[in-house]
């Protein structure tokens, strides 16, 4: 009690006993921003990097393998995402941030030695099941260095006093941004086995340091996992994002896999919930819900994953099918978002800290991204390519200001022993988000064109010439404009759900 005689409130002591030191802080925070952004380089890093990868390891089937590259991480990584949460609740964050990163650089160097397509895949599961931890867990480490070593007066959840989970969150969006850059140059100059090697020197200094650096309190009650949970959530999220990879694409949407898919994806999620409403320790609780926080801060997240597929990807595709930049060089535009979402991130999490509302930069978010994705609509076959760059570094400055605060605002919601759970659960909604959103633009574009082109596929413009060119591409650009449409409404509401969040308040 405030006045009173007895000895202060408790510290934050780490697992051998020694006050985790400013300086030591620094460093854990240093490795964890590190860590983010190697696991969410290699996240996209694949996609520009693929003609070299298929051209030394399978020149007569590999094209057809691609689907499976790309997806193979992001699918793993996903369908890790709620065993990750539990086990950092249940063992503690640390011992799960070193696991998750020594599987991920065991299955960096099985990439880089692969010697077959086959393998490549393989390889990036497995690297992928390492990579999701990594982009979650580490979100918790942040959170925890943030109390590892209280000041006078405060407790041990600061309400959104600590930007460090702010930085990750804006980290990672940047390397969202300059991803398929980095592989595209790693590629060109350096082969495309150095994508996977690179990740080497980096993380395995990463992890040793980790191990002496990182200090974390110590968990001692032990919890039971709900690994038939996990196993629930892994096949829902896994037949959900196999609908929206093959869908259109592979196969129609009619066909029968299509169709067995989807039954599967929903019959796993109506067990998925029935095992957590029923579950002594569930993986995801249904409790975390009837927060209402914590509730629309899920949803947001999720439509922000759908808004960021529409405009990474399709400004890519507008850039190199519509106006002939090649790949590295269409990736540079990508840099005015990057720079945007860093900025603007480090000043909004430092006025949080200073006791500005969350709420404030979640609905300033939503709309600076709503309009750099109204201004995307407008983009014609001789578009300024500069009016391009300025909508990419407005998009970065909405979402730069939407993901650490996200994070952040439902790191603060959540009840102290389920902060992973909670952490985990903004990196589901929006890989989630990031399917759906892949599937309903890229059924839109296909329609549309399909409805104003000259016939055949997208795939068919660059065999094109004369009229049946000119025609191709004003079809492509009216069906990249409805999809940027598409992104506008998600944003739009975003926004709705934003200004209904119960306004939130840091301490000063």
């Amino acid at each position: 009690m405030p006045g009173s005689a007895t000895a202060p409130a408790p510290r934050h002591t780490t697992a051998d006993g020694q006050q985790a030191g400013g300086r030591s802080v620094t460093i854990a925070v240093a490795l964890c921003i590190v860590t983010i952004l190697l696991a969410v380089l290699d996240s996209n890093i694949v996609s520009s990097a693929t003609v070299p990868i298929v051209r030394d390891l399978d020149p007569v089937h590999g094209v057809d393998r691609i689907p499976w590259l790309i997806a193979a991480y992001q699918l793993a990584a996903t369908a890790a995402l709620p065993l990750y949460g539990k086990l950092c609740d249940t063992l503690g964050s640390k011992k799960v941030f070193i696991g998750a990163l020594a599987t991920f650089l065991t299955g960096s160097a099985l990439c880089g030695m692969a010697q077959s397509m086959g393998e490549l895949i393989a390889a990036r599961a497995f690297q992928g099941i390492g990579g999701g931890g990594l982009m979650s867990v580490t979100m918790v480490v942040l959170r925890q260095l943030g109390t590892a070593g209280p000041k006078e007066g405060e407790g041990a959840k600061p309400k959104g006093g600590d930007k460090r989970g702010s930085i990750g969150g804006i980290i990672a969006g940047a390397g969202m941004a300059l991803g398929p850059w980095l592989g595209g140059a790693l590629a060109d100059h350096a082969g495309w086995r150095w994508i996977f090697y690179v990740n080497l020197p980096v993380g395995i200094a990463v992890l040793i340091a980790a191990v002496f650096v990182v200090k974390l309190p110590v968990h001692t009650t032990r919890h039971r996992i709900d690994f038939l949970g996990a196993g629930l959530a892994a096949a829902f999220s896994t037949a959900l994002l196999l609908v929206t990879e093959w869908g259109g694409e592979d196969y129609a949407w009619t066909s029968p896999v299509i169709v067995g898919l989807a039954v599967a994806a929903v019959a796993a999620l109506g067990l998925f919930l029935w095992r957590q409403a029923t579950a002594a320790e569930p993986i995801l609780p249904l409790s975390l819900f009837r927060l209402r926080l914590m509730r629309y801060g899920f949803a947001i997240q999720g439509l922000v994953g759908v808004a960021m597929m529409g405009s990474i990807v399709y400004v890519m595709i507008y850039l190199q099918v519509v106006r002939q930049v090649a790949a590295t060089s269409a990736g540079l535009f990508l840099v005015p978002m990057a720079i945007g979402m860093t900025v603007v991130g480090l000043v909004s999490g430092r006025l949080v800290a200073a006791g500005w509302s969350q709420k404030t930069f979640v609905v300033s978010g939503t709309i600076f991204a709503s309009a750099a994705l109204a201004q995307l609509t407008t983009l014609d076959t001789d578009t300024n390519l500069w009016t391009v760059r300025g909508a990419l570094l407005l998009m970065g400055i909405g979402f730069g200001q939407l993901i650490g605060q996200l994070i952040e605002l439902v790191q603060d919601t959540a009840p102290p022993a389920q902060l992973g759970v909670a952490t985990t659960g903004v990196r589901f909604f929006q890989t989630l988000g990031t399917a759906l959103g892949a599937s309903l633009f890229g059924a839109v574009l296909t329609r549309v064109y399909a409805a104003e082109g000259p016939g055949g596929t997208t795939s068919d413009i660059g065999h094109l010439t004369g009229t049946a060119r000119d025609q191709a591409l004003d079809a492509f650009v009216s069906s990249t404009d409805v999809v940027f449409a598409c992104a506008t409404g998600a944003m739009l509401f975003a926004l709705i759900l934003a200004i209904r969040l119960p306004g939130t308040r840091t301490r000063a």
